[in-house]
């Protein structure tokens, strides 16, 4: 049986993580993490109404709304109400089903999704005002990007979602967090978190990819109500030889998981998506929309399409789609749509754009290369004419990356862009409110200003 390869002692791990949360103070987050937290909820309460009307919900509600607890939850976008879990399982649906929520580059988790997603649940039935509000959701992804560096990439590559199996933990601490959960409780809702992870990249392409933040908010909720009743757990569900990195990772190293817990955030490594996939196929829209636009190419005249990619890219977006979600992850239909339309919004992922001629013939002239050479925000397009010339383009940094990073403008632009369920006043003064939110006495406001009038 092999064992597990660590570095450094992971004694105590756990138990100083739930230490770590219950005692860090708002006080302690700068300016700049206050105003990160901000663009990333501005992002998430965008993505979670353009996904609120996604066939993924109406399935998710006909299903399990018949077992359903009393309903007074929010479930952002939607005019039904749930019982808090069932309301943070939908968020987490509506938020990640078109993927176009945040990612750590370092980890490629979508945090935010299972965190704020459970948080919204809560506070549309608990009182929380808005700075403690935005408080436990840095908490809540200081832990998840923290285990997921941890762990990655041995975790990712043995085929976790990590939104889903990482995102859980994030999920658990918030909640505790708002709960007030002292260490020992909050060390148990950790560990039930760590018993509750899941998800797996196979379901890349389908519904089932947006049931991950789903569940993850769901269980780290119940996670956290549990602990704080008393249901216990084993003292080292982070660290142990039975643990989580051990069964789920093999190799990690958890020696800087609690280095400047509280005081030094990762938030500002985070990233927000132009484009509604996938992020490792962005270079590639990135880059042919550029070409196209640069070189006026008309589709008619593209003989062959050849792309070099970094390794990733092919592991996790080789397929020819059939369905939309499928094209979310695939680099064929990642360049077709940048050659012939010069763009890759909502409409590029959709069914009907699957079916589009112009875009399956072009997805049928593209090769994919994987290069280690190549960086995973980069790609090298080669374009071959009818004539026999070639256009070269090489992209170095995608937009959106740390680099290339969206604006606030351009995040309330795609908030605009998605927010079709409310009207338009209503979306800016949700915008207002995500970046406002220290100055709300009841941060629960913008779930239920999200609800449709």
């Amino acid at each position: 049986m092999p064992v597990p390869s660590k570095k450094g002692s992971d004694e105590g791990v756990s138990a100083g993580l739930a230490k770590a949360i219950v005692e860090a103070r708002p006080e302690a987050m700068p300016e700049d993490v206050r105003h990160e937290a901000g663009r990333a909820l501005v992002n998430i309460v965008g993505c979670a109404l353009g996904g609120a009307d996604h066939p993924a919900m109406d399935v998710a509600i006909r299903a399990l709304s018949p077992y359903a607890g009393k309903p007074d939850a929010v479930v952002l976008g939607r005019r039904e109400r749930f019982d808090p879990l069932f309301s943070s399982f939908l968020n987490g649906i509506s938020s990640h089903v078109h993927d176009y929520d945040d990612t750590t580059p370092s980890n490629y988790i979508h945090p935010t999704s299972p965190v704020a997603s459970a948080m919204f649940a809560y506070a549309s039935v608990n009182p929380v005002s808005g700075l403690d509000f935005l408080h436990a959701f840095v908490l809540g992804f200081e832990v998840v990007t923290r285990i997921g560096n941890a762990t990655y990439p041995a975790h990712y590559r043995a085929g976790w979602h990590s939104t889903g199996s990482i995102g859980v933990f994030g999920a658990a601490a918030a909640i505790a967090r708002l709960r007030g959960l002292d260490a020992q409780r909050m060390a148990w809702a950790l560990g039930l978190a760590a018993t509750q992870s899941a998800g797996l990249r196979d379901n890349f392409g389908s519904m089932a990819k947006s049931f991950h933040p789903g569940a993850a908010a769901q269980s780290g909720y119940r996670a956290a109500l549990l602990a704080e009743a008393g249901f216990t757990t084993g003292p080292t569900p982070l660290e142990g030889p039975r643990g989580f990195a051990a069964v789920e990772a093999g190799e990690y190293d958890l020696s800087d998981l609690l280095t400047g817990f509280g005081t030094q955030f990762l938030l500002s490594t985070n990233t927000y998506k132009p484009f509604p996939c996938g992020i490792v196929i962005h270079p590639t829209i990135d880059a042919c929309s550029q070409l196209k636009a640069e070189k006026g190419i008309d589709p008619a005249n593209v003989k062959s399409v050849r792309l070099r990619v970094a390794p990733l890219v092919r592991d996790l977006c080789d397929q020819r789609p059939a369905t939309g979600l499928e094209a979310k992850f695939s680099i064929y239909h990642a360049a077709a749509i940048g050659l012939v339309r010069g763009r890759g919004g909502l409409a590029e992922f959709t069914d009907e754009a699957v079916r589009d001629p112009a875009l399956a013939a072009m997805r049928d002239k593209v090769e994919a290369v994987a290069d280690p050479k190549v960086g995973e925000d980069a790609v090298i397009v080669e374009v071959t004419l009818q004539s026999g010339e070639v256009l070269q383009h090489e992209l170095l940094q995608s937009l959106g990356n740390l680099a290339r990073p969206l604006s606030d403008a351009q995040l309330e632009e795609k908030f605009r862009d998605q927010a079709k369920v409310v009207d338009a006043e209503r979306a800016d003064r949700l915008i207002s409110m995500c970046w406002q939110i220290e100055e709300l006495a009841d941060a629960g406001e913008i779930a239920r200003m999200s609800c449709p009038g």
